[in-house]
């Protein structure tokens, strides 16, 4: 659905994207991560037709996106910045959109009333910034969008309006195959709702997987031994994080369960546990490998 060739954009000497490839399928919940500056809203802005690429190609469904009205109108872009015109109120704004937006579901908006229960007269922009935000969702829902593209889009919304957007998002993604493209700190949040990840450093995609594959590829191994940590232990494997604290040995490891296990078990460690990752583990420590890791902090 989402076909991203060899993306470059430059601001001056900064290169916010470097040959970026990227694909998204149909149907998906795709969830894009990374450290801020990393280039995710760059690449949203591309995906939405706001910046024009310096090099490659971005198509939706097979066409260009850049200056294709056609193609915007079944796109609902939410930036993390929003922008309402500042003396238009939420009636007013979506007779606008249903002007705008072909595919506008004037029935859908009127029972989204229900949901998310903010008089329609009320001026947006006077509006709180959580509030502004469930009115982007309810007008961009009732688009009927094709691709929806959120940037932190939950930030500012309480934890039961999150559970009713995503329910709404989710129930789209099911019945209409929906496709959509989520950039957000709030990985906990990711974990329950993408289908696949990909994490953005420096302006180049590190990794790209489905979650589950993502998920059982990575291993954290709790290990303790009578004595000293045996040298060179799974020094066969790509050891993502090392931690050793007297006998006792915590490893992030990425390969396949089986064979990292069978490795382990030959230094006889008088305890050997698999632990569960988290994706903001998995996060942390994949960046760690290209020098983003934690760091201890003195002052």
């Amino acid at each position: 659905m989402i076909d991203v060739k060899n993306l470059s954009k430059t601001f001056g000497r900064f290169q916010a994207l470097a040959n970026l490839n990227l694909q998204v399928k149909e149907g998906s919940v795709y969830g894009l991560l990374g450290p801020n500056g990393a280039g995710k809203t760059t690449l949203i802005k591309h995906l939405a037709g706001v910046y024009r690429p310096d090099g490659g190609t971005i198509t939706i469904g097979g066409q260009p996106v850049y200056e294709n009205p056609q193609l915007k109108a079944r796109i609902a872009y939410i930036p993390d910045d929003l922008f309402f015109f500042s003396q238009a109120n939420i009636e007013e704004t979506a007779k606008f959109y249903s002007r705008l937006y072909p595919a506008w579901d004037e029935e859908r908006y009127q029972r989204l009333k229900q949901v998310f229960a903010i008089d329609p007269r009320r001026r947006i922009t006077r509006l709180s910034k959580g509030m502004q935000k469930q009115v982007a969702f309810w007008l961009g829902i009732c688009l009927l969008p094709q691709v929806m593209l959120l940037d932190e889009p939950v930030d500012g919304l309480d934890p039961v309006m999150r559970k009713k957007v995503w329910s709404l998002i989710l129930q789209d993604v099911a019945e209409r195959q929906t496709t959509v493209l989520v950039s957000s700190h709030n990985l906990r949040e990711l974990e329950d709702v993408c289908d696949h990840v990909g994490i953005l450093h420096n302006g180049e995609l590190l990794l790209e997987k489905d979650l589950d594959g993502l998920m059982t590829d990575i291993h954290k191994l709790q290990l303790a031994f009578s004595g000293e940590v045996p040298a060179g232990l799974l020094s066969g494997e790509t050891v993502l994080h090392r931690e050793q604290n007297g006998s006792v040995l915590l490893l992030i490891v990425r390969g396949e369960r089986e064979k990292v296990l069978a490795q382990a078990q030959k230094a006889n460690p008088l305890i050997l546990d698999l632990l569960p990752l988290t994706l903001e583990e998995i996060f942390i420590y994949e960046l760690g490998g290209v020098g983003y890791d934690c760091q201890n902090i003195l002052i």
